[in-house]
């Protein structure tokens, strides 16, 4: 009994040191794989994305997504520094690539920067401003750590608390086969996993505020997200069925953050 009770005493260490908080927000998160190890299976699978898809020949659009891209990864890392947190981007190698998929409307960013957008969200995005919202959405997921805190959860439930800080490193096999879950990485081309309604959310408010600081009008974000709606055709499942919240609610959240967001915007 006393070295059960000692176990878990010793798991719950490393989980209390371990917990962080995502910028911005300020939400206390348990986001426990090292970004190292994170970051180097993202970019083995990024490479591995990339490899597997046809990038678009689209000039503009390229040049699009990599101008707000650079844009908005200047005003996240101008942010990070001012408040102390520029540890949280050791080993980024960001990267903005826009694959000729015509049928998924979809953008996704993996830790340590690597970014993807697929040609048939562009008709949506429209304009830089609707190439912003989305960016710093995406953006904002890695900067949050959403991805790290699914893993974490998937470590628990697979090694328990005490093997947490060697499960990454002692079993590589079973780590990258959590990451692939995590992030939906493996399966169909484009089919990224939905983070949690509260990370979503989340995402959007981080993501509205990237884009202000990158001098993007947020106000610009609620008519991305009508036309998106639009898109959809009205076929988005009920939202408590869904780990996306619902257009409407989405909407609405967003008019709500408009005003925090306008305190960093610079044309």
């Amino acid at each position: 009994m006393k070295r059960i009770i000692a176990l878990l005493g010793i798991g719950a260490t490393l989980i209390v040191y371990s917990c962080s908080t995502v910028a911005i927000t300020g939400r206390k998160q348990l986001a426990l794989v090292p970004d190292s190890e994170l970051n180097s299976m993202s970019f083995t699978q990024y490479d591995q994305v990339l490899s597997e898809s046809k990038l678009s020949t689209n000039t503009a659009q390229v040049n699009q997504v990599k101008s707000v891209g650079k844009k908005i990864q200047k005003a996240v890392e101008s942010y990070m520094s001012t408040h102390g947190l520029s540890d949280q981007l050791k080993g980024y190698k960001w990267e903005f690539n826009l694959i000729q998929d015509d049928e998924t409307v979809n953008a996704w960013c993996m830790p340590g920067g690597k970014v993807a957008f697929y040609t048939a969200i562009m008709p949506i995005c429209k304009t830089d401003e609707g190439v912003a919202v989305v960016m710093g959405h995406e953006i904002a997921h890695a900067i949050a750590r959403h991805g790290n805190e699914r893993m974490t959860q998937g470590l628990i439930q697979q090694f328990g608390g005490l093997a947490l800080s060697y499960a990454v490193k002692d079993k590589p096999a079973e780590a990258q086969q959590l990451f692939m879950t995590a992030y939906g990485a493996g399966t169909t081309v484009g089919a990224m996993l939905p983070f949690s309604r509260l990370q979503e959310s989340e995402a959007d408010r981080m993501g509205l505020i990237f884009m202000a600081m990158a001098g993007y009008d947020p106000n610009e974000a609620p008519a991305f997200w009508e036309r998106m709606a639009a898109n959809s055709g009205g076929g988005a499942p009920p939202e408590f069925l869904s780990t996306h919240p619902s257009h409407s609610t989405r909407i609405a959240d967003l008019k709500a953050a408009i005003p925090e967001a306008m305190k960093y915007y610079k044309k």
